[in-house]
Order: C-alpha cells, then structure tokens, then sequence
C-alpha cells in the first residue's frame, strides 16, 4: 500500500510538472535523491560520491552546559561571503547571525510550533500517512510534539579537492529519535540571477523538494531569508520526480520567510512563517544558544 502511495505521488508530479534535462538546460535543480522510501541520512554517500569526495564524520551541538569543543565547528556554509553579489554584503551581517550559519554544529536550539487552524487538518493526514513514514519533512503538528526538544548534527559533504559542496543538517526529535527534516544546504545561482541564493533540497525516494532561498540583510545586520511567488527559474519551492528513466519539475505555491535575529537579550533567535499562496500555515520559532 506505501509503495503505491508513494508511486502515486510521482505520478501526481509527473503529470503537472514539466520535463526538464538535470544534466545541461535545468543542471540548476540537481540535487540528492533518495533510493529508498526511507530517508533519514541514507542519501548522503551517493550525495559525496557524486562529488568525488567525502562526507565528515557527525557533528552534534553539545548541551549549553557541557563547556568548549575542540576545534571549529561545521556550518550549514561555508561562509556567508559566498552569497555576496548586487543587494546583499555579508560583512553587514551581524556577528552572531554569521557565525550560526558557518559554525551551525556550535549551537543549541529549541523550537516552537504552531498550525494555522485552516491547514492543520491536511498537514496531520500528510505527516500520518507519508512524512513519519518516509522520514523527511514531518513538521511537528503540537506545540507538545516538540516539548523535549529536537537535536541536529551537520554533516559536510566535500568535492575530490576537499572543499564543501554541501551540508547535510540532520533534525531528530527527542526522546524517540524520529526525523524531522534530513537537509542538504549550499548555494546555488539560479538562471540569470546577479548573486547566489541559499539552496535547500529535502530529498525523497526518486525525488526531492528543493528550496530556493533570496537572501537580504537589515538595517541592523539581521538574515531575512525569502521564497517569494514567481515564474520557474526564480527563488520558490520546487518539486522534482525521476519516473520513468525522466525527470519532472513543477514549482509550487509554498513560500517560506526566516528572520534571523537578536531579541534585547542578546539571545539569537529565527521566526520561520511557512505559507500557502498568500495564507500562513505553519510558524516555527526558534532559540539558539552557542555552545563552544
């Protein structure tokens, strides 16, 4: 029965997406797939393979209280620099705000969630029947969902010469160690775009949802990450499906909106909106705390 639901669901996408060449004309929307229904972190070796190279042994953030690492901590990025080009400059970011995306295995976070009460039905039949399943993309549903906690590891993934293509962000939830979202981050400049975007891809048996992500930086050094409407090719989400020895791609009307910030505390924090058309679904909020 999951396998035809699965199958299914490629079927859905084939037929509203269109075709699309990962190797020449759409090389842009090449990203890890998963080659079983099951996701976890099962895509990451065929991930660095593709590269040529090598994936970094686990890196968890340590608890608040359990005192200074050794060494630097991997990051989501490489470095912020990398996303620099016309209408965004990483040195006006605020310290904080860069170092969590360079060093992300240095800090600790906690999460809060809430439904819109329009969209929690869908979103609960979607985490019952398919996201808990296939481990990837199950956004909690109550506020108590996440209760305990949620712990993450970063995993670098390398090219043959050694420099990072990607990062893998591993989400769990404790105490059961369910996945959450199973990430590969990195940048990616979109056809005609003047700088890069930050590129998101959720990978998927024989596909994958990809986000792309426009960066922007306040007046006070805050990260304002968006997925706003537009035509295929532009920032948004995506939907991509290998069936039948092809590929598919549709764009699809989720938008995202994360703003990285320092409360008057000084503690940082990101309020993530995740929305339908114009209509909030979801909002996560989360608190970071530097651990090395």
């Amino acid at each position: 029965m999951n396998h035809l639901l699965d199958l299914g669901s490629r079927k859905f996408w084939r037929l509203v997406g269109r075709p699309i060449d990962l190797a020449t004309d759409h090389s842009w929307l090449r990203a890890p797939m998963s080659r079983s229904s099951t996701v976890g972190d099962g895509w990451l070796a065929a991930e660095a393979a593709h590269h040529g190279g090598t994936v970094d042994a686990d890196v968890a953030p340590a608890e608040p209280s359990a005192g200074p690492a050794p060494g630097p901590a991997p990051g989501l990025l490489s470095a912020m620099t990398v996303l620099d080009g016309p209408g965004f400059d990483a040195s006006r970011l605020d310290p904080r705000v860069r170092d969590f995306y360079e060093h992300t295995a240095a800090w600790h976070m906690e999460v809060w969630t809430g439904w819109s009460p329009l969209f929690w039905p869908a979103g609960e039949l979607i985490a019952r029947v398919f996201a808990r399943r296939v481990e990837q993309l199950s956004l909690p549903m109550r506020p108590l969902d996440v209760a305990h906690g949620m712990d993450s590891k970063v995993r670098v993934i390398r090219d043959r010469d050694g420099e990072q293509v990607g990062a893998a962000w591993l989400r769990t939830l404790r105490p059961s160690g369910r996945y959450v979202f199973s990430g590969c981050y990195s940048t990616r400049r979109l056809p005609g775009a003047a700088r890069p975007s930050v590129h998101v891809a959720f990978p998927l048996e024989s596909g994958n949802v990809q986000v792309f992500l426009r960066p922007a930086v306040t007046e006070e050094g805050w990260l304002v990450l968006e997925s706003p409407p537009g035509r295929f090719g532009e920032d948004g989400a995506y939907v991509v499906v290998h069936d039948g020895g092809r590929d598919f791609a549709a764009r699809v009307p989720l938008h995202e909106t994360f703003r990285l910030y320092c409360d008057p505390y000084g503690v940082l924090r990101t309020d993530h909106e995740l929305r339908m058309w114009r209509t909030w679904m979801m909002r996560l909020h989360y608190k970071m705390e530097h651990t090395r």
